[in-house]
Order: C-alpha cells, then structure tokens, then sequence
C-alpha cells in the first residue's frame, strides 16, 4: 500500500513543502549562480526513471563552461568554482531536484537515478532498481555514497528496493540530514575516482 500509494502522496507534500520554506535559498543560488556561470545556473542531463523511462534531471551547475583554444571543454578540475565546490559540499545543488519530485519523476527516497549509458551493464538483478521512483537519497547514500565501488552501490539499491517501506525510508530520511549537516562522503572534483560503470564491467569481463 505504501509503496503503490502513500510514497507518493508523502513526496509531493515533502517535496512542496520542502521548496515553499527553501525558496529563499533558492533564489539566492539562482542569482549567484547565473552570475558565478555568466549565464544559465542550472544543469540538466537525461537519466532513467522508474521503468527505465528517460526524464530530465535538474540540478544546480558547479562548472563553468570554459573552453580551450580549439573550443574543447577544459577538464573538470578546470572547470569547477568555488561557488560549484560550495553548493557540490553542502549538497546545494541537488535542491533543483524537488521538482523532479514534485513533477513524478523521482522520489524522496529511491536508488540515485544514474546515466542512461550504464543501461546495457546491469545484471537482471540490479534492474530491479528501476523498478521504483529513482531518488533524491536512498540506502547506498547513506552508506558511502560515491565512495563505494559499483557492485555494492547497486546492491544497496535493490536491497532498498526489496525492503521498501515507510519506516526505512523514514530512517534514510534522517540518517540523510546527518550526513548532509556533517558533509560526509561528499564527492567533489578531485577528491574521488570512480570508474565508470561500463568501463567497470568491461574490465571484469576481462
């Protein structure tokens, strides 16, 4: 019942809730955005929803569009400003999120929506993850986020999955905030490396 209905019912009224009492903070990292990115402050990137179902995810951008000579994007590290550094530590620039979650998109809680290329790597088990609103945070988040390597990450997915409900959730929720307020396992550029999870598979299968 929850997961059919009161999930959902739960994250338009959090997420609602969430943007009316954050839309002060909300409008300032727009304006400092658009300045700090002489232009558009958010990023948007195609990812796969629930039933692998591709949707737009909004966040708030960190890098800077700076090109080379022959008009090539510079590399990360280049790229990203102080202000991306600051809004990527506090987790300010997932808060375009909440639409997402409003819209029906995404969740409150779920597996982190990932890149659509990764579709063609997972094993039928961890399909499983797409079964469910993707989420703002979820189990692997909350336990080692960019920081864990690929086969456990997506494991804690369908381990969230398998034991969905409204007191887990609940307790994801809060172990969240904990996380958020002490910035823990926090990924910014530089400080993590994390194959990507095609060039991953790839290399298991030898």
């Amino acid at each position: 019942m929850y997961k059919n209905c009161f999930k959902r019912v739960f994250d338009f009224i959090l997420s609602l809730t969430a943007l009316i009492i954050l839309s002060p903070i909300f409008l300032i990292l727009i304006i400092i955005g658009t300045v700090q990115m002489q232009g558009n402050p958010f990023f948007t990137q195609e990812r796969p929803g629930r039933d692998e179902k591709i949707f737009k995810l909004i966040k708030f951008r960190s890098m800077s569009n700076r090109k080379d000579k022959e008009g090539n994007l510079l590399p990360d590290e280049e790229r990203i400003t102080n202000y991306g550094e600051f809004i990527r530590k506090t987790s300010l620039d997932e808060l375009p999120e909440l639409f997402n979650i409003l819209k029906g998109d995404m969740a409150i809680v779920g597996p982190r929506p990932l890149l659509v290329k990764y579709l063609p790597y997972y094993t039928e088990e961890e399909r499983l993850r797409h079964s469910v609103r993707p989420g703002l945070t979820g189990l692997a988040q909350i336990n080692g986020r960019n920081n864990l390597d690929w086969d456990p990450r997506l494991a804690l997915d369908v381990q969230y999955v398998k034991n969905l409900s409204l007191v887990n959730d609940i307790r994801i929720l809060i172990a969240t905030v904990f996380k958020v307020f002490r910035r823990e396992d926090v990924a910014t550029i530089g400080n993590f490396k994390v194959l990507d999870l095609d060039e991953a598979r790839k290399n298991q299968n030898g």
